[in-house]
Formats: C-alpha cells, sequence, structure tokens
C-alpha cells in the first residue's frame, strides 16, 4: 500500500467510521455495490444480460452448439436470446407445472424446446418450494428457507423431476454447450455438480450463474462455483460488457446479493479475449 492510499484510509477511518456515518456508509456502499454489477436486478439490460448476448453473438461465439437454459421460468431469457439473433437450439428448462405451462407458450413463439425438468447432481424426484398458492414464481427454490425465510411467505410444496447435465449430454449426443445458463435459487452448485462430466470434456464455452442471498442457505461460495469450473475466466455482468473478477479475494468476491457470474473456458478466451 503506497503511502497516499495509507493516508486516505486512515483519515477516512478517523472522519466517518462512526455510528452516526453508518446510514451513509451503507448508502455509499450499496451505491458502489451497483457500479461493481451487484444488485442491478431491474431489467435484461441494467443486469448486463442483454449487453452480454449481443457480445457474445458479435464475437461468433453463438454459431454452433446449443444453449441450455436451466431454471428458464417463464422463458424470458431464451425469448431474449431469439430476439438477439440467436439461431442455436435452446433447452429451457423449468419443472415446475405451473411455471412451465407458461414457458411452453413463450417456447411456441419463439421457437426453443421447453424440458418439464429441473437440473441438479442427481436424477431424481424431489420437491421445489414457492409461495402458497403461486403460480411458479421465478423465487420457487429448492431450499424452503427460500420461501419461507427470505421472503416470509406460507410456501406451497411441489413435487418435481430432475436430471444431470450429464445425462441429457450423453442422451441427446450434444457435442458442444455454447452458452449454459443457470437461474436455480441456490442450487446452481449442484447442477455444476451434475455437469462434472461435461466440464471434463471441454465441451462448455460458457457458463452464466446468478449468484444472490440464496446462496446462504444452501451454504455455496463464489468459491465453490469457481472450484467447479476448473480452466474458466470468471467475469461480472455490468450493463455495458464483463468485468474481469481476476484474482480470488475473498473480500471483494463473497457478496450475497444478485449479480450474474460468467465463466468463458479459458482456451476460447485466451486467443479471442471476453466477448
Amino acid at each position: 500500500m503506497n503511502p497516499l492510499t495509507a493516508s486516505v484510509k486512515k483519515i477516512y477511518v478517523y472522519l466517518f467510521a462512526r455510528k452516526a456515518f453508518y446510514n451513509v456508509n451503507l448508502y455509499l456502499y450499496k451505491l458502489s455495490m451497483r457500479g461493481l454489477g451487484i444488485l442491478n436486478y431491474e431489467n435484461e439490460t441494467v443486469s448486463g444480460e442483454k449487453a452480454f448476448v449481443k457480445q457474445m453473438v458479435a464475437g461468433g461465439k453463438l454459431m454452433s452448439g446449443v444453449v441450455l437454459d436451466i431454471g428458464a421460468n417463464h422463458g424470458n431469457y431464451a425469448a431474449m436470446l431469439r430476439k438477439l439473433k440467436v439461431k442455436l437450439p435452446i433447452f429451457a428448462f423449468e419443472p415446475h407445472p405451473a411455471a412451465f405451462a407458461k414457458l411452453e407458450q413463450t417456447a411456441a413463439e419463439y421457437d426453443f424446446t421447453a424440458i418439464q425438468q429441473g437440473a441438479s447432481n442427481e436424477t431424481t424426484t424431489a420437491l421445489i418450494y414457492d409461495y402458497a398458492g403461486g403460480e411458479g414464481s421465478e423465487h420457487a427454490s429448492m431450499y424452503k428457507e427460500v420461501i419461507a425465510g427470505f421472503r416470509n411467505s406460507a410456501v406451497d410444496e411441489v413435487h418435481i423431476s430432475l436430471t444431470t447435465i450429464d445425462e441429457f449430454v450423453e442422451t441427446n449426443h450434444i457435442s458442444r454447450i455454447a452458452l449454459l445458463k443457470i437461474d436455480t435459487e441456490g442450487n446452481e452448485l449442484n447442477v455444476l455438480k451434475g455437469a462434472r462430466q461435461t466440464i471434463a470434456a471441454g465441451l462448455i464455452d460458457a457458463v452464466q450463474v446468478e449468484f444472490n442471498e440464496m446462496n446462504v442457505i444452501a451454504r455455496t461460495f463464489l468459491k465453490d462455483i469457481i472450484t467447479a469450473l476448473p480452466g474458466y475466466d470468471f467475469y461480472r455482468l455490468l450493463p455495458n460488457g464483463l468485468l474481469p473478477l481476476g484474482k480470488y479475494v475473498a473480500a471483494n468476491l463473497e457478496i450475497f446479493a444478485f449479480q450474474n457470474i460468467v465463466a468463458l473456458r479459458k482456451k476460447i478466451s485466451k486467443h479471442s479475449g471476453p466477448p
């Protein structure tokens, strides 16, 4: 740490590390998180998803293979891909029956395949939890505490079917996944565990994972996601592109609030850089 930086920090602590400035510091902290691509959940533009897909398309990285959308809900992400001229086969997974009914409608309109299954680390049946009387909300999770605790709501239990990405890839003879998108309200790590063979074989070019407060309930660190994807470079989505995460530093990365993390296989990023 250079002397000027040390002095600024010392002065700031002396002046502002006081109870009277707690709310001000908290407000500035949350603003700074938004500048780092965190808590920008309002829409696909501020979240950075639209810019990411546009840059992938412009870089020719969505020209071959398939797209897997895990936790597709009503199909908004797959619809966005079609609107942005992605012509690859898209397989959108949604296990909740009510959400799947709406996904099927979106799939018919935008020409992609809807699959009434979730993905995890094993092929089995399980429960997914949603708001009582819900219609397959985007917050439905395999962790009951997501609805009962974080959302402070009565809970409906719904029986669902789960597969693994490894099984799906083998059964459908898939040789390349251009983009794997995962938004499963805390179950993201298990989805990746169910893709071990596919990851090891180098079949996945890019992975987009939502990381948020649900991972507290799942007891999943971002470090766990990084470890599950060896051979990848990691970025956080910003409204206008990708922010390289660089060397793992827990204080910089273990922030349990909405953000989209992108992993690009190093073989691709080494030659052509991030999209």
